[in-house]
């Protein structure tokens, strides 16, 4: 059986779903419905709290003590640092650690991580009387050092913002606190992740 590492935020632990409806676990289903019985997946164990920071993420993965390594590692984070709103700079210092530590989890293979893209929470009804202006280029700023980090390390980055920016203003994509993606939304997510594993690791 395959293994799966998801490192992140209230994107990745899904706030307000059910788990199965997060894109870690759609993902896991997706690749096994797919598989041909060939290759199939454990469930994902999944490191992610609502409102976890770049560094409280790093925190917490040492707390966990694992020492296990997995066949695919995601890492999708730094949402919140944007919100508290925290220099960037740190955040490419923070992200690029995570990074390298995603990869000693995917047993030193940096084909095996995909970062994530940072969705845009300036466009959903939560966001109402912010600078969403000023979100959206923040997000972009935070997002240029996911993809440049990505790319440096040779990982894989996959864009769920473009897509989140056309879904996030709709009920139908959202959670009841008008914030967070919903199950519809997250299967989004896991469709590209799917695809790209299948894709790069040849399943």
């Amino acid at each position: 059986m395959k293994t799966y590492l998801a490192l992140g935020d209230s994107y990745t632990i899904g706030e307000q779903v059910l788990s199965e409806e997060n894109f870690p676990n759609q993902t896991v289903k997706l690749l096994n419905k797919t598989a041909d019985g060939l290759i199939k997946y454990n469930n994902p164990q999944i490191i992610a709290t609502t409102g976890w920071t770049t560094d409280e993420l790093d925190t917490a993965i040492n707390a966990a003590n694992i020492t296990a390594t997995f066949d695919i590692v995601t890492l999708l984070i730094g949402v919140n640092n944007q919100y508290r709103g925290r220099d960037v700079n740190n955040f490419q210092i923070e992200f690029e650690h995570l990074i390298q530590r995603a990869i000693q989890f995917a047993n030193n293979k940096p084909n095996n991580v995909f970062v994530l893209s940072i969705p845009d929470w300036g466009v959903t009804p939560f966001a109402e009387g912010r600078d969403r202006k000023k979100i959206t280029e923040e997000i972009d700023a935070y997002n240029l050092v996911c993809k440049t980090a990505a790319q440096k390390f040779n990982t894989h980055y996959i864009d769920i913002t473009i897509a989140h920016r056309l879904d996030g203003s709709k009920e139908d994509f959202l959670a009841t606190d008008k914030l967070h993606p919903n199950g519809k939304e997250y299967k989004k997510w896991a469709i590209k992740v799917a695809d790209k594993i299948k894709n790069i690791l040849e399943y």
